[in-house]
């Protein structure tokens, strides 16, 4: 692989996202999708036409996965919910950990079968840990996978088995790697950040597999290759990087959002730019995420 190149961050959208997260490209629209969870809403950014769009939503939304059409699968406080973002039909509700009242959804992708992960996390965020990673396949089946998280982030899926999944609080990333059952056989700390370098947030995979990986209260975007190494660093006029997602016309651009929780005056006034959306232009190329599959007999009797 050649050496990584970028251009400098480019702002996109001046919005002051308190906790921007969720990075999806959706290329059949020539759209960014995105969200701001304490907000509660979502965002779309046509880089053709530069149309923007913002949805409101009743709860605090962590990710969107694309279905078809207009047709979304959001992840909400306590719900995943199947919507047509359009009409704002509510097509289907999936309900989750109703009995951890103080948990919600925060980050999710889908994997390369387009199965959609997702992981919960303690809303107010204390040091315990009640969250979990769950896969939820084409039938609607909804599997725990993996448990005792505080902050989940993630993940990033190298293939169908192998994939990276963060717990931010705790500052590491690792690397799992699961059977046919869903059932993981390996799990290892891939990296530990140092408490300089901020958390890690959200992530996202190249072609070449290396790993981008969004830095909270880091102001920027690392680059490890498969042995963990950094190979590349983004710097960015913000101070917490939540999440980056590769799209546009040639996969190449990587979209990055941004967020100000937490931050207090004299931090706001060093880092003017966070919460807003960024992008960077690479000579990588991103591995696209796939929609969310149904199986036809679901189709059928949902859409």
């Amino acid at each position: 692989m050649n050496k990584i190149k970028t251009t400098e961050p480019k702002v996109l959208w001046k919005l002051r996202c308190k906790l921007g997260e969720g990075t999806l490209w959706v290329k059949e629209h020539n759209s960014i999708y995105f969200v701001d969870i304490k907000k509660k809403k979502f965002f779309s950014l046509n880089i053709k036409n530069n149309k923007k769009k913002i949805y409101k939503v009743n709860k605090e939304i962590g990710f969107l996965a694309h279905v078809q059409g207009d047709v979304f699968i959001l992840g909400l406080q306590g719900e995943l919910r199947i919507q047509n973002i359009k009409t704002k039909k509510i097509i289907k509700k999936i309900v989750i950990e109703k009995n951890i009242k103080l948990n919600r959804i925060n980050d999710g992708k889908t994997d390369p079968n387009g199965n959609l992960w997702f992981g919960t996390m303690d809303n107010l965020e204390r040091k315990i840990e009640k969250g979990s990673l769950y896969k939820l396949d084409k039938n609607l089946l909804l599997t725990k996978v993996d448990t005792n998280y505080r902050i989940t982030n993630g993940p990033a899926f190298i293939d169908q088995y192998n994939f990276y999944h963060t717990d931010s609080s705790k500052k590491k990333i690792y690397k799992i790697k699961i059977n046919k059952d869903n059932k993981i056989i390996n799990k290892k700390i891939f990296k530990k950040l140092l408490p300089e370098d901020g958390s890690p947030d959200g992530m996202t995979l190249d072609k070449y597999k290396n790993l981008w990986v969004a830095h909270f209260n880091g102001a920027c975007v690392s680059v490890f290759n498969k042995n963990a190494k950094l190979i590349y660093k983004i710097n960015l006029p913000a101070q917490n990087i939540t999440n980056c997602a590769f799209g546009g016309q040639n996969n190449n651009e990587l979209f990055i959002t941004s967020a100000t929780k937490g931050m207090n005056k004299a931090g706001l006034q060093k880092y003017r730019y966070s919460g807003f959306l960024f992008s960077v232009k690479t000579n990588s190329r991103g591995i696209l995420q796939k929609k969310f599959i149904l199986s036809n007999e679901k189709k059928r009797s949902l859409l």
